[in-house]
């Protein structure tokens, strides 16, 4: 299978410091990829090179067979790759609607934020992406509220959304259920993981939760020490011993009754 997204000899250095170090990584259409590590381990660095949030210190990034290694984070936005972020990255003062229209005018104009806002972003085309968005991502109920107002998972959920205006190829999501309540963390997934694949996007998903990952991911990459110790299916990832010893600790008991590799607390 060709990859969508291929990364070759991937590096980032800081100075005398080493965030990145031979990642290697070819990513087909359609796959969801998990991306686990403990704090510092390269899953951030190797997020923003890939998004152009950094440019690398050597090796190559390549989509849809182009090098785009080094491009701004803008244009790799306009070619297809896309991003959100840890913390919901919204409009406060918006409504729901509006910051969707306001997302897909930036996404459709190429225009910095400050150049949307002050152009007329409620138009048809947005108004019918808006209202997709607003269905697939189940937050229509949502519609007429300011951002400031939303639930904490409502307000990832539209944060999400926005980063699909414009339809990415490659979306890259960092720990989407960040500061979710166990309780609906998985309920917030099936949504997020949904409506992301009825768009046909490859999904590549920052996660500390194991349960999330096991559950969600079809491809789990394992960072250590700027680098990836282990790449396969979440069984094979998280059976990995390196990967039990660096990153998941022991095994813990899922909701199903099974032995599971993770760690009962953040990772």
């Amino acid at each position: 299978m060709s990859a969508l997204l291929s990364v070759k000899g991937l590096e980032k250095s800081f100075g005398q410091v080493v965030a990145a170090r031979d990642i290697n990584v070819d990513v087909p259409q359609g796959q969801t990829v998990g991306i686990i590590g403990a704090n510092g381990a390269g899953k951030t660095t190797f997020v923003n090179m890939i998004t152009g949030h950094l440019t690398p210190s050597g090796g190559s990034i390549q989509f849809e067979g182009s090098d785009i290694t080094g491009l701004p984070s803008r244009k790799i936005m306009r070619l297809g790759i896309a991003r959100s972020f840890q913390v919901a990255q919204v409009f406060p003062s918006f409504s729901v609607f509006e910051n969707l229209c306001a997302a897909t005018a930036i996404a459709r104009s190429g225009s910095s934020v400050v150049g949307a806002a002050l152009s007329r972003f409620v138009s048809a085309g947005t108004s019918a992406d808006a209202e997709t968005a607003l269905d697939q991502f189940q937050i229509s109920r949502f519609r007429d509220a300011l951002a400031s107002t939303l639930p904490q998972g409502v307000r990832k959920l539209l944060d999400i959304a926005m980063a699909t205006a414009g339809n990415p190829r490659v979306l890259l999501l960092d720990e989407p259920t960040s500061g979710i309540s166990l309780e609906e963390k998985f309920g917030l997934m099936d949504v997020i993981m949904g409506a992301l694949k009825a768009r046909g996007t490859t999904i590549l998903f920052v996660e500390h939760d194991m349960e999330i990952v096991q559950r969600f991911a079809d491809r789990v990459l394992a960072f250590y020490d700027g680098t990836v110790i282990a790449d396969g299916s979440p069984a094979e990832a998280l059976g990995d011993e390196r990967v039990r010893e660096f990153i998941t600790g022991t095994l813990i008991r899922s909701r199903d009754g099974k032995l599971n590799a993770g760690r009962a607390s953040h990772a």
